[in-house]
């Protein structure tokens, strides 16, 4: 696809807005830590490094998982890594290379691209999510000591890839990671510094250079795909004792009445990811048991009441004890809960699970100054209701042991706020408007308790 010519020659005469961009102005940017939105270029970098006393040392920068790991990523990467091999410059920090599929792994293996990696030492994965989601057994970091990685994932949450919450996780391009593991120097900036070789001699990484498609096309000898039984009434037996896998059962429909006096599970401070939701690394054994991966709900959040992980009151005992302990005592009573929060609930991976775990332990609630958009429409999904402050400074309404109301259910509707009542321990209350995203759809779900719910009609 390309513009028309008549468009490329006058295009002030087709947009309402014209921006240009100067591309010889543009430098690689470096992302982290702990959050992919402290952004700087590669040049001021270094000084970020020094300033805020960030482990200097790289200790392994990681390419792959599905984020930046196509052809053309590696074949751009392994230039980089050739270059330097070829003039005798050694790879100075642990070097990990999975790629974004089979597909990519078995074309990348054909091409001679992995073996090039490989002759600089790098480790090829299992092209699988891998170290980006937790699947990393870092065995180097069993003290939780301070150090730093980098990687070409696309999210660097603290204890996010190794479980180590010290761990100072960038991310950057393909070409970066190769770079700065060549380096083993959060400091080197590959535009301007050199790096000596096995002779003493200076020497400069080149610009990367790769092919977007292969020249030889794209081959696979197994794309792991089972096609599934053509019977439809195959029975799938599980375990009835496994703790990995269980049957999923349908969510209950909406009773058609607004939800009253909830009390509240979590008022969360601060940033709230997918990862802080649903913790990612060790607890994906369960990810096939909704029961048990819900023990791991909401256990990174910051308590805004105690500025504490994994501890909230329980209005009945006035003790302090774990989130989902929490909900499921709750659950357990027939209560359901509300969770409030701030700016960009569930930024992050798309994590379905994030969604489903609250929904299982009777979370009815979740209600922001702001949503991450994915994790907003996986809440509507799975039949929650997810809504936003009109007013934000009513977040500092909400007080510990509240009961809490959303009125106006019966007239649900696209565009039309609700209401939220909170009955405050002292007798007294305050009332204010909040709003959804909601669309004619979506109030289906909600009503069916579910999008697969409202299908199966």
């Amino acid at each position: 696809l390309q513009p028309d010519p008549e468009v490329m020659a006058d295009p002030a005469q087709y947009y309402d807005q014209l921006i240009e961009i100067d591309l010889s102005a543009l430098e690689p940017h470096i992302n982290g830590p702990f959050t992919p939105d402290a952004a700087y270029t590669i040049s001021e970098f270094g000084e970020v490094v020094r300033k805020n006393n960030y482990p200097r040392k790289m200790e392994v920068g990681l390419i792959g998982s599905c984020t930046n790991s196509s052809y053309e990523d590696l074949t751009r990467a392994v230039s980089i890594v050739k270059y330097a091999r070829e003039q005798g410059v050694p790879v100075k920090a642990q070097f990990l290379i999975n790629p974004g599929s089979e597909q990519i792994r078995y074309t990348a293996e054909r091409d001679g691209i992995l073996e090039e990696f490989d002759k600089a030492g790098a480790t090829i994965i299992a092209n699988a999510c891998g170290p980006c989601i937790g699947q990393w057994k870092r065995d180097d970091v069993a003290d939780n000591r301070t150090n730093s990685i980098v990687t070409s994932f696309n999210r660097n949450f603290a204890k996010r890839n190794d479980g180590n919450p010290n761990t100072h996780a960038f991310v950057t391009s393909p070409e970066l990671v190769a770079a700065l593991t060549i380096a083993g120097d959060l400091c080197f900036n590959p535009l301007t510094d050199t790096l000596l070789n096995d002779k003493g001699d200076a020497v400069k990484l080149p610009e990367p250079k790769g092919f977007e498609m292969p020249p030889l096309g794209y081959e696979v000898k197994d794309a792991g795909y089972l096609a599934p039984s053509p019977e439809a009434g195959v029975e799938v037996t599980i375990d009835p004792q496994s703790n990995r896998l269980q049957k999923l059962q349908p969510f209950p429909a909406w009773d058609g009445k607004d939800y009253t006096n909830l009390p509240l599970l979590i008022r969360v401070q601060g940033k709230c990811t997918t990862d802080h939701i649903s913790m990612a690394g060790p607890w994906l054994r369960y990810r096939g048991h909704l029961d048990n991966i819900s023990d791991n709900m909401l256990i990174g959040a910051v308590n805004s009441f105690n500025e504490q992980t994994n501890a909230v009151l329980d209005p009945e005992t006035l003790e302090y004890m774990p989130v989902p302990a929490l909900a499921r005592k709750f659950k357990s009573k027939g209560v359901g809960s509300i969770v409030i929060a701030e700016e960009n609930y569930g930024e992050g991976s798309s994590r379905e699970h994030a969604a489903m775990e609250p929904r299982h332990l009777n979370v009815k609630v979740i209600l922001v100054k702001s949503f991450a958009r994915i994790h907003e429409t996986n809440l509507k999904k799975q039949g929650m209701l997810a809504l936003t402050f009109v007013n934000k400074e009513d977040y500092n309404k909400v007080q510990e042991r509240d009961k809490i109301s959303v009125i106006g259910l019966n007239e649900f509707a696209p565009g039309r706020n609700l209401i939220v009542e909170l009955l405050h321990p002292d007798g007294t209350k305050d009332r204010f408007e909040v709003s959804h995203t909601y669309n004619e759809q979506q109030i289906e779900w909600f009503k069916a308790g579910s999008a697969l719910n409202a299908m199966r009609k």
